[in-house]
């Protein structure tokens, strides 16, 4: 089933979704807290795209952002009973899909990055932002190293500050700005120098 249409807007990816209640969301957790498959299906078919278009800014591919939304709501289906109403629900489950990325690739996420003369000016400007498509913006992202991927996505796209990320992450405040640094290096030096008909390939879900 397709997951629709990916855009970004200011650095966010995100996907339409149909406007559900509070009251309806309430009725669709209290049915999943009671394992009914009905709630269980009407709350994957509700989130299944917002989680998943999370789930590709931190994995390397489709494939294992397809295997992220399984863990990630075979968790939610576990733990829904602890939701205590305290905050947003889909914040909680969003955080839940961010943790189980983090914890698929936890080994390299600590690798202490590679020291190497970085430039200065690693912004991309509007006018560069501005003839990317969402698609290719993605695409880069998903190519960085796995440590230069999560933080940049926590930091960039998700709103985390580095001491939030260093918490997450088991690593230090420093190495967190460094990863961050080098990531936006990277993709710098890829969107200036990248050919007029770039060869990448992001479909939008199975």
């Amino acid at each position: 089933m397709p997951h629709g249409e990916l855009v970004i807007v200011k650095g966010v990816v995100y996907l339409h979704k149909p406007i559900i209640s509070r009251l309806d969301i309430e009725k669709i957790i209290k049915g999943c807290s009671k394992n009914n498959p009905r709630a269980q299906e009407e709350l994957y078919l509700l989130y299944k795209d917002t989680l998943f278009s999370l789930s590709l800014k931190y994995c390397k591919n489709e494939d294992e952002a397809e295997d992220n939304l399984h863990n990630a709501f075979i968790e939610i289906f576990t733990n829904i009973g602890n939701y205590k109403n305290a905050g947003s629900f889909e914040g909680w489950m969003k955080r839940i899909t961010i943790n189980k990325a983090i914890d698929s690739y936890r080994k390299s996420i600590q690798l202490v990055p590679v020291k190497d003369n970085l430039p200065d000016d690693t912004d991309v400007t509007e006018e560069e932002m501005d003839h990317l498509p969402a698609d290719y913006i993605l695409a880069l992202v998903q190519q960085l190293p796995d440590q230069y991927r999560t933080v940049f996505s926590l930091y960039e796209l998700d709103d985390y500050s580095h001491k939030e990320i260093a918490q997450m992450l088991q690593i230090s405040e420093s190495t967190s700005k460094s990863n961050l640094h080098r990531a936006k290096a990277m993709l710098k030096e890829k969107i200036t120098n990248r050919h007029p008909s770039p060869n990448y390939t992001v479909s939008h879900g199975k």
